[in-house]
């Protein structure tokens, strides 16, 4: 089983950015798919989530209407799409795959807001 995120990087305040996460070795069209990221000294807190099909999505309020989390199953691949980025933006995100009682995580991606 393999989550691996892409995509990070330095992005100005006000830019965007597309992280990708790419899964293997389980169903991933059977499974939730979140994204969460984890600041300096600070604890992992999730952002946003998409259901199995697509068809639902919910964010924390820090993220919404500017963060969108998408999904191709046909690529095994989750999205989140990044807007009008804030220094306080600046994080290791991660991408995450639940179902029932199993858990995957991916190793994390750097994103750094900053001018």
């Amino acid at each position: 089983v393999q989550l691996v995120e892409f995509g990070g990087g330095l992005v100005q305040p006000g830019g965007s950015l597309r992280l990708s996460c790419l899964a293997s070795g389980f169903t991933f069209s059977s499974y939730v798919m979140r994204w969460y990221r984890q600041a300096p000294g600070k604890a992992r807190e999730w952002i946003a989530g998409i259901s199995s099909d697509g068809s639902s999505t919910n964010y924390a309020d820090s993220v919404k209407r500017r963060f969108t989390i998408s999904r191709d199953n046909a690529k095994n691949t989750v999205y989140l799409q990044m807007k009008s980025l804030k220094a306080e933006d600046t994080a290791v995100y991660y991408c995450n795959a639940k179902r029932a009682f199993t858990e995957y995580w991916g190793q994390g991606t750097q994103v750094t807001v900053s001018s």
